[in-house]
């Protein structure tokens, strides 16, 4: 029993020591464009060789950047989320399909109204993927809360 449990113990620091954490850094703000309306901006920054995709991949591609927001009364979604960045586009032999990826930094931009003068928050989950020429992590999710005052 003593062995069973050094054993499952080790096999566990082994596993962990082998997880790696996103190389992302996601940071956001709200930018107020007059009286009920705001950009939301979305920040992905990650050092090189890293590389995040674009909202829109081919099927059999890497998993897309996406945005799921939670439903708030106050808040109506204007159009859909832009991506603001340095695209690149090129065949991947990988996956055997063409993909839309940022280097180094992107924004992704959400413009939000707000129904009447109200302080509100926009919330939700990010859902990513980052590769490098050599690997690609698990998607990721990000939670995010974003004041609009």
């Amino acid at each position: 029993m003593k062995k069973l449990v050094t054993l499952l113990v080790f096999g566990f620091i082994t596993i962990t020591s082998f997880a790696q954490q996103s190389p992302v850094n996601w940071t956001y703000k709200a930018v107020k464009e007059n009286a009920n309306t705001y950009k939301v901006i979305f920040t992905a920054t990650f050092p090189a060789p890293w590389h995040i995709y674009s909202q829109t991949t081919p099927d059999g591609g890497p998993v897309p950047t996406s945005f799921e927001f939670a439903k708030n009364p106050l808040l109506n979604l204007q159009g859909k989320t832009s991506e603001k960045g340095d695209m690149k586009v090129t065949h991947d032999k990988n996956f055997g399909v063409d993909v839309k990826f940022y280097s180094n930094k992107v924004a992704f931009i959400q413009t939000v109204k707000v129904k009447g003068n109200i302080k509100t928050n926009i919330s939700g989950t990010i859902n990513f993927m980052v590769c490098n020429d050599h690997e690609c992590l698990p998607p990721s999710d990000q939670k995010f809360s974003v004041a609009l005052q």
